[in-house]
Protein backbone atom coordinates (compact mmCIF):
# COMPACT_ATOMS: atom_id res chain seq x y z
CA UNK A 1 0.00 0.00 0.00
CA UNK A 2 1.31 3.36 -1.46
CA UNK A 3 1.90 5.71 2.16
CA UNK A 4 0.38 9.07 1.64
CA UNK A 5 2.08 12.40 1.87
CA UNK A 6 1.13 13.49 5.41
CA UNK A 7 1.05 17.37 4.49
CA UNK A 8 -0.80 17.34 1.31
CA UNK A 9 -0.25 20.87 -0.19
CA UNK A 10 3.35 20.08 -0.36
CA UNK A 11 2.36 17.01 -2.67
CA UNK A 12 0.95 19.13 -4.84
CA UNK A 13 3.35 21.85 -4.76
CA UNK A 14 5.83 19.11 -5.69
CA UNK A 15 3.53 17.31 -8.32
CA UNK A 16 2.68 20.70 -10.20
CA UNK A 17 6.72 21.26 -10.23
CA UNK A 18 7.04 18.06 -11.62
CA UNK A 19 4.50 17.82 -14.44
CA UNK A 20 6.04 21.79 -15.52
CA UNK A 21 9.71 19.77 -15.92
CA UNK A 22 7.95 17.16 -18.24
CA UNK A 23 5.55 19.28 -20.04
CA UNK A 24 7.21 22.77 -20.09
CA UNK A 25 4.68 25.49 -20.55
CA UNK A 26 0.89 25.13 -19.45
CA UNK A 27 -2.48 26.69 -19.39
CA UNK A 28 -4.32 27.37 -15.63
CA UNK A 29 -6.66 24.34 -16.50
CA UNK A 30 -4.61 22.09 -18.34
CA UNK A 31 -2.78 22.09 -15.07
CA UNK A 32 -5.81 21.52 -13.03
CA UNK A 33 -6.98 18.70 -15.30
CA UNK A 34 -3.65 17.31 -15.29
CA UNK A 35 -3.49 16.85 -11.50
CA UNK A 36 -7.68 16.65 -10.93
CA UNK A 37 -7.85 19.75 -9.13
CA UNK A 38 -10.54 22.51 -9.47
CA UNK A 39 -9.07 25.41 -11.01
CA UNK A 40 -9.12 27.67 -7.46
CA UNK A 41 -7.34 24.90 -5.68
CA UNK A 42 -4.78 25.10 -8.96
CA UNK A 43 -4.61 28.32 -9.00
CA UNK A 44 -2.97 29.18 -5.20
CA UNK A 45 -0.48 26.30 -5.95
CA UNK A 46 0.83 28.35 -8.48
CA UNK A 47 -0.01 31.57 -6.55
CA UNK A 48 2.31 29.88 -3.96
CA UNK A 49 5.22 28.51 -6.23
CA UNK A 50 5.08 32.24 -7.83
CA UNK A 51 5.88 33.51 -4.82
CA UNK A 52 8.22 31.36 -4.04
CA UNK A 53 9.85 32.18 -6.97
CA UNK A 54 9.96 28.63 -8.92
CA UNK A 55 7.31 29.07 -11.36
CA UNK A 56 6.11 32.07 -13.81
CA UNK A 57 3.50 33.32 -15.72
CA UNK A 58 3.75 34.88 -19.65
CA UNK A 59 1.92 37.61 -19.83
CA UNK A 60 1.44 37.37 -23.08
CA UNK A 61 -0.40 33.41 -23.26
CA UNK A 62 -1.17 33.26 -19.15
CA UNK A 63 1.14 29.93 -19.41
CA UNK A 64 2.97 28.95 -16.37
CA UNK A 65 6.32 27.51 -16.46
CA UNK A 66 9.30 26.74 -14.15
CA UNK A 67 11.85 29.16 -13.40
CA UNK A 68 15.86 29.17 -13.19
CA UNK A 69 15.52 28.91 -9.57
CA UNK A 70 14.86 25.03 -9.66
CA UNK A 71 18.05 24.38 -11.71
CA UNK A 72 20.05 26.73 -9.02
CA UNK A 73 18.40 23.42 -6.60
CA UNK A 74 20.09 20.84 -8.95
CA UNK A 75 23.19 22.90 -9.67
CA UNK A 76 24.22 23.06 -5.45
CA UNK A 77 22.92 19.29 -5.34
CA UNK A 78 25.48 18.74 -8.04
CA UNK A 79 28.22 20.91 -6.48
CA UNK A 80 27.47 18.83 -3.00
CA UNK A 81 27.73 15.15 -4.74
CA UNK A 82 30.92 16.26 -6.23
CA UNK A 83 32.43 17.73 -3.12
CA UNK A 84 31.82 14.69 -1.47
CA UNK A 85 32.87 12.40 -4.07
CA UNK A 86 36.08 14.73 -4.07
CA UNK A 87 36.65 13.55 -1.18
CA UNK A 88 36.23 10.48 -0.61
CA UNK A 89 39.16 9.25 -1.50
CA UNK A 90 41.38 11.35 1.19
CA UNK A 91 38.16 9.55 3.63
CA UNK A 92 39.39 6.15 2.69
CA UNK A 93 43.22 7.19 2.81
CA UNK A 94 42.67 8.02 6.19
CA UNK A 95 40.74 5.32 7.54
CA UNK A 96 43.55 3.04 5.72
CA UNK A 97 46.06 4.78 7.58
CA UNK A 98 44.58 4.79 11.27
CA UNK A 99 42.11 1.73 10.30
CA UNK A 100 39.35 3.23 12.36
CA UNK A 101 36.22 5.01 11.13
CA UNK A 102 35.85 8.00 9.28
CA UNK A 103 32.65 10.36 9.34
CA UNK A 104 31.75 13.35 6.98
CA UNK A 105 29.41 15.94 7.46
CA UNK A 106 27.77 18.85 6.11
CA UNK A 107 26.80 22.05 7.51
CA UNK A 108 24.30 23.71 4.58
CA UNK A 109 26.02 27.17 3.84
CA UNK A 110 22.67 29.19 3.99
CA UNK A 111 21.77 27.74 7.14
CA UNK A 112 19.86 29.64 9.91
CA UNK A 113 20.58 29.69 13.03
CA UNK A 114 17.23 29.44 14.35
CA UNK A 115 16.75 26.06 12.29
CA UNK A 116 20.10 24.40 11.52
CA UNK A 117 21.06 22.84 14.64
CA UNK A 118 22.26 20.12 13.77
CA UNK A 119 24.95 19.19 10.70
CA UNK A 120 24.26 15.87 8.45
CA UNK A 121 25.75 12.91 7.45
CA UNK A 122 26.85 12.86 4.08
CA UNK A 123 29.72 10.18 3.81
CA UNK A 124 30.84 7.29 6.13
CA UNK A 125 34.23 4.72 5.74
CA UNK A 126 33.95 2.31 8.03
CA UNK A 127 36.80 0.53 9.11
CA UNK A 128 37.28 -2.95 7.98
CA UNK A 129 39.59 -3.55 11.75
CA UNK A 130 36.76 -2.52 14.07
CA UNK A 131 34.84 -4.67 15.12
CA UNK A 132 32.78 -2.36 16.91
CA UNK A 133 30.14 -0.73 13.97
CA UNK A 134 29.49 2.73 14.82
CA UNK A 135 25.88 3.58 15.13
CA UNK A 136 25.90 6.82 12.72
CA UNK A 137 24.32 6.36 9.33
CA UNK A 138 24.28 8.60 6.39
CA UNK A 139 21.68 10.82 6.09
CA UNK A 140 21.42 10.82 9.88
CA UNK A 141 21.76 14.23 11.73
CA UNK A 142 24.16 14.73 14.79
CA UNK A 143 23.33 18.18 17.10
CA UNK A 144 26.30 20.72 16.89
CA UNK A 145 26.90 21.38 20.40
CA UNK A 146 27.62 17.88 21.76
CA UNK A 147 29.92 16.40 18.69
CA UNK A 148 33.52 16.43 17.76
CA UNK A 149 32.11 17.48 14.06
CA UNK A 150 29.78 20.28 15.52
CA UNK A 151 32.30 21.77 17.67
CA UNK A 152 34.79 22.01 15.04
CA UNK A 153 32.07 23.79 12.79
CA UNK A 154 31.46 25.72 15.58
CA UNK A 155 35.02 27.01 15.73
CA UNK A 156 35.01 28.66 12.61
CA UNK A 157 32.06 30.90 13.56
CA UNK A 158 31.79 34.13 15.63
CA UNK A 159 30.90 33.85 19.30
CA UNK A 160 27.38 35.42 18.67
CA UNK A 161 26.59 33.05 16.04
CA UNK A 162 27.67 30.00 18.49
CA UNK A 163 25.35 31.31 21.03
CA UNK A 164 22.13 31.83 18.98
CA UNK A 165 22.52 28.64 17.45
CA UNK A 166 23.00 27.31 21.44
CA UNK A 167 19.86 29.09 22.43
CA UNK A 168 17.78 27.04 19.52
CA UNK A 169 19.26 23.80 20.21
CA UNK A 170 17.36 20.94 22.43
CA UNK A 171 20.26 20.49 24.73
CA UNK A 172 19.64 17.59 26.19
CA UNK A 173 22.01 15.18 29.23
CA UNK A 174 22.76 12.48 26.28
CA UNK A 175 25.00 10.83 28.17
CA UNK A 176 27.13 11.61 31.60
CA UNK A 177 29.62 13.43 29.47
CA UNK A 178 27.47 16.08 27.78
CA UNK A 179 28.16 19.66 28.14
CA UNK A 180 25.15 21.20 28.88
CA UNK A 181 26.14 24.73 29.62
CA UNK A 182 27.47 27.44 27.54
CA UNK A 183 30.19 28.58 29.29
CA UNK A 184 32.08 25.06 29.05
CA UNK A 185 31.08 25.01 25.49
CA UNK A 186 32.79 28.15 24.81
CA UNK A 187 36.34 27.36 26.78
CA UNK A 188 36.46 24.08 24.98
CA UNK A 189 35.36 26.32 21.54
CA UNK A 190 38.67 28.22 22.57
CA UNK A 191 40.60 24.74 22.98
CA UNK A 192 39.05 23.96 19.53
CA UNK A 193 40.68 26.96 18.13
CA UNK A 194 44.17 26.78 19.47
CA UNK A 195 44.36 23.20 18.38
CA UNK A 196 43.06 22.70 15.04
CA UNK A 197 40.96 19.49 16.07
CA UNK A 198 37.82 19.20 18.18
CA UNK A 199 36.87 15.92 20.35
CA UNK A 200 33.79 14.14 21.42
CA UNK A 201 34.50 12.62 24.54
CA UNK A 202 31.38 9.80 24.77
CA UNK A 203 28.79 12.93 24.83
CA UNK A 204 26.62 11.11 21.57
CA UNK A 205 27.30 7.32 22.72
CA UNK A 206 28.91 5.89 25.72
CA UNK A 207 32.34 3.92 24.50
CA UNK A 208 33.01 6.40 21.36
CA UNK A 209 35.05 8.55 21.09
CA UNK A 210 35.85 10.96 18.41
CA UNK A 211 38.44 13.56 16.78
CA UNK A 212 37.16 15.96 14.02
CA UNK A 213 38.35 18.45 12.01
CA UNK A 214 36.41 21.39 9.60
CA UNK A 215 37.04 22.31 6.19
CA UNK A 216 37.38 26.15 5.21
CA UNK A 217 33.98 27.26 3.96
CA UNK A 218 33.63 26.77 0.17
CA UNK A 219 31.35 29.41 -1.16
CA UNK A 220 28.18 27.56 -3.13
CA UNK A 221 29.55 24.10 -1.28
CA UNK A 222 28.41 24.39 2.11
CA UNK A 223 30.58 23.68 5.66
CA UNK A 224 31.94 20.75 6.11
CA UNK A 225 33.56 18.60 9.17
CA UNK A 226 35.35 15.02 9.45
CA UNK A 227 36.36 12.40 12.23
CA UNK A 228 37.99 9.80 13.37
CA UNK A 229 35.81 7.55 15.34
CA UNK A 230 36.85 4.66 17.49
CA UNK A 231 36.01 3.32 20.73
CA UNK A 232 37.06 4.67 23.75
CA UNK A 233 39.09 1.27 24.49
CA UNK A 234 41.73 2.69 21.89
CA UNK A 235 41.36 6.16 22.16
CA UNK A 236 43.47 7.40 24.87
CA UNK A 237 44.55 10.61 25.48
CA UNK A 238 48.09 9.45 23.83
CA UNK A 239 45.96 7.92 20.58
CA UNK A 240 43.97 11.06 20.38
CA UNK A 241 47.40 12.94 19.52
CA UNK A 242 48.48 10.61 17.26
CA UNK A 243 45.10 10.17 15.49
CA UNK A 244 44.62 14.56 15.67
CA UNK A 245 47.79 14.86 13.51
CA UNK A 246 46.91 12.39 10.14
CA UNK A 247 43.75 14.13 10.45
CA UNK A 248 45.21 17.67 10.39
CA UNK A 249 47.85 16.49 7.60
CA UNK A 250 44.67 15.19 5.58
CA UNK A 251 42.75 18.46 6.41
CA UNK A 252 45.79 20.77 5.04
CA UNK A 253 46.18 18.50 1.84
CA UNK A 254 42.51 18.81 1.24
CA UNK A 255 42.49 22.76 1.53
CA UNK A 256 45.58 22.97 -0.42
CA UNK A 257 43.76 20.61 -3.42
CA UNK A 258 40.99 23.36 -2.98
CA UNK A 259 42.75 26.26 -3.38
CA UNK A 260 44.50 25.23 -6.20
CA UNK A 261 41.36 23.92 -8.05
Amino acid sequence: MEEKNPIQVADRLFHVLELLADQGPMQLMDIASEEELNKTTAFRVLRSLMHLGYVRQDPSDGRYSLTFRIVGLADKVREQTDMIGFLHPYLEELSGQIRETIHLVMLEESFSPDTDTEATYVDKVESPYNAVRMVSRVGGRIPLYCSGVGKALLADMSDDQIRRIWDNSDIKKITDYTITDLGSLMKIIGQVRKNGYALDNEENEIGVRCVAAALPPIPGRGRFAFSISAPASRMDDERILEVAGSLLRIRDRITQELRIG
